[in-house]
């Protein structure tokens, strides 16, 4: 699992893909008794971005207050892993500062942590219950509504699926995608 102080060892993480044919949580039979951090960290499915939400207070206090409301847009684990860059990574320090030198060092280290912060920023919604067409902006500053298309869910923009609705809880909802919101 990936440590807030040393960013540079999450591309040496190895996640199992899953074999369970339905690995989400169960709807919850008493919603006040879980919040949103409970739900996230008993989805397997998401368990990557479960896990960078721990490593910054301010999301992961979020996600434990139960008089905040919230929306988290989880993207699945392969969606992640799919990227073609990781969350921390951003093109421009690349071109500013070079392939090696990037990430390297303390100063390094901090870029990929205000990067990947800004990553989960963009899935978090300081809202729930969302409504249809509501435009909100995520933590990361990130304007986004959705629509529904029979049965299917889209955030937007980007016609981004959202895959399920993993849980209804106490503070919130988790919503996990089929992809990221753009965290750029």
């Amino acid at each position: 699992m990936m440590g807030a102080s040393n960013p540079s060892v999450a591309p040496n993480v190895v996640v199992p893909p899953s074999t369970a044919p339905n690995e989400d949580v169960n709807p919850p039979s008493s919603k006040s008794n879980l919040i949103v951090s409970d739900i996230l960290s008993k989805t397997r499915s998401v368990n990557i971005f479960a896990g960078l939400t721990r490593d910054f207070e301010p999301v992961s206090t979020r996600l434990e207050d139960k008089s905040k409301n919230t929306t988290v847009l989880a993207p699945k684990n392969s969606a992640i892993q799919a990227l073609p860059r990781k969350p921390w990574e951003d093109p421009e320090d690349y071109e500013r500062f070079g392939e090696v030198e990037a990430y390297k060092g303390p100063e390094g280290e901090d870029r990929a942590q205000k990067n990947l912060r800004k990553f989960v920023e963009a899935h978090i919604v300081p809202t729930s219950p969302w409504k249809e067409g509501e435009e909100i902006e995520t933590l990361g500053g990130t304007k986004l509504s959705w629509t529904k298309d029979g049965d299917k869910i889209f955030i937007q923009p980007g016609d981004l699926e959202v895959d399920s609705i993993a849980s209804q809880v106490s503070n919130g909802e988790v919503w996990i995608l089929k992809g990221v919101v753009n965290y750029r």
